[in-house]
């Protein structure tokens, strides 16, 4: 569970101030698979790093009951100039996982070859992408954050991440944030959508993507 009182942020911008989040008190409740849902430069990109944690808030509190993973996508914050090796074991000692427990789930699940023990500034997006996803994998999280990326690589490795992302909805939940409403209806319940600084919850995961919809026309 995660929940917002009274988050305000803004950012200052040449245009002038841009508020993401003004004054929003709302739970994400636990036990749901929740897609979040936003016009482009709604401020996606910063409530996923408000989520994480990586990210204060201007005003305001968020509380965490549980673990949330790092966000799940492109925009991961591994060191280029370090191979995936080093990356994967600096990651899970800063989680208190085992690195070579880690290291080893994370070096069969990308399939990156010898690559592996490259540094990362010599990889391609879709390589980084894998890397940040079998990281992920490799860390048992309560709650997963995944920032608009799923379908990683080709489709036998797409269905390799599906089949990961079934097991630990087993055990785990996940916020979604994605423009692929197909992602979102397939691992989704409810939805959450951002416009003009609030945070809209819906129980029903159609009539949030109803109401984005509409924002959109």
């Amino acid at each position: 569970m995660t929940t917002f009182e009274n988050v305000t942020k803004v950012y200052k911008t040449k245009q002038g101030r841009r508020v993401v989040l003004d004054d929003v008190s709302v739970t994400f409740p636990a036990g749901r698979n929740i897609g979040i849902l936003g016009r482009n430069g709604a401020g996606k990109s910063t409530l996923t790093r408000l989520l994480a944690g990586n990210e204060l808030p201007d005003s305001g509190r968020i509380r965490r009951s549980g673990s949330i993973s790092f966000p799940i996508g492109f925009g991961m914050g591994f060191v280029p100039y370090l191979n995936a090796r080093q990356n994967v074991a600096m990651v899970a000692r800063l989680l208190d996982s085992d690195p070579e427990e880690v290291i080893d789930f994370v070096r069969d699940f990308a399939e990156l070859g010898d690559y592996f023990n490259m540094p990362l500034s010599t990889y391609s997006s879709g390589m980084r992408a894998r890397l940040t996803f079998a990281t992920a994998f490799g860390i048992d999280f309560d709650t997963y954050l995944i920032d608009e990326l799923i379908e990683v690589g080709d489709l036998r490795f797409r269905e390799k991440c599906a089949r990961a992302f079934t097991v630990r909805m087993n055990y785990s939940n996940f916020y979604v944030i994605s423009h692929n409403q197909a992602t979102i209806r397939r691992y989704c319940d409810m939805g959450a959508v951002l416009k003009n600084g609030k945070i809209t919850l819906f129980d029903e995961l159609e009539d949030a993507i109803r109401f984005h919809m509409a924002d959109d026309r």
